[in-house]
């Protein structure tokens, strides 16, 4: 990462893990390891555990996400949550684009740019996930799909809007497998999306654009990956659930 152009953030994906008494443990033991970060620090955490993690982070250099928004403010979308209900209990990004998001549940580039917009809107700050599967990888088809999702959710986004949006590439190879990409492959898609950033705004823009790496980053490979000039920091899965590790990854992301 480039500590002169742009500040790291390091942002937990929780998933469907964690009650509300589980989440209020884990922030807990969190807040004094990562008190003194020269980062950001996110985590993001289930519908259920919010109003948990906004109390219990009040005070500290911790903000809070959600995993998912809607698009519409209201209405017949059982099951849904739109951007007001989050920005009113006091949430302030929220992840869009997950690639299980992709997978499991039908999100599609233009659902993901619906979205994206809504939460814009709203005054959050947007973690927008890309990253393609192994098979487009082998394909050699890498740059086309994160360019192509890249493009299609930056639509309608301002050059001022731009700075409330994170984008976090996340190989699907190499999320939950195990397996991640060398610091080199990471490095050379993340300079990729920064370019299609400059193509679609400016180099200034894309100079102070971060782009997060979210492909299985732990406490083990984090320094190795945040050492690369377009990391900027870490969007952290299996690793943000365990606080003594999400902690060496914060301070990994401080150096």
């Amino acid at each position: 990462m480039n500590k002169q152009l742009r500040k790291a953030v390091i942002a937990g994906n929780w998933k469907m893990n964690k009650t509300p008494s589980q989440a209020k443990a884990l922030i807990e033991e969190m807040k004094p390891l990562v008190k003194d970060a020269d980062c950001d620090v996110v985590i993001c955490v289930p519908y259920v555990d919010l109003q948990t993690a906004v109390e219990a982070t009040k005070g500290t250099n911790i903000k809070v996400g959600a995993e998912n928004c809607h698009w519409e403010k209201s209405g017949a979308f059982t099951g849904e949550i739109s951007t007001e209900m989050l920005t009113e209990l006091g949430v302030e990004y929220v992840v869009i684009g997950h690639s299980e998001r992709r997978t499991y549940f039908g999100e599609t580039d233009v659902t993901v740019n619906k979205r994206v917009r809504a939460a814009l809107d709203a005054g959050l700050t947007v973690i927008l996930c890309v990253g393609e599967y192994l098979e487009q990888r082998e394909q050699g088809v890498t740059f086309d799909v994160v360019g192509m999702q890249t493009r299609i959710a930056l639509g309608g986004v301002s050059k001022e809007e731009l700075s409330r949006i994170i984008i976090a590439y996340e190989p699907v190879w190499a999320i939950g497998t195990g397996r991640t990409a060398t610091a080199e492959q990471a490095n050379e898609v993340n300079h990729a999306i920064r370019e299609i950033v400059a193509d679609l705004y400016d180099r200034e823009a894309a100079d102070a654009f971060v782009v997060q790496y979210g492909g299985s980053m732990n406490a083990g490979n984090a320094a190795d990956l945040l050492a690369q000039p377009d990391v900027d920091g870490g969007l952290i899965g299996g690793a943000s659930l365990k606080a003594p590790d999400f902690a060496k990854i914060v301070e990994a992301a401080s150096k």
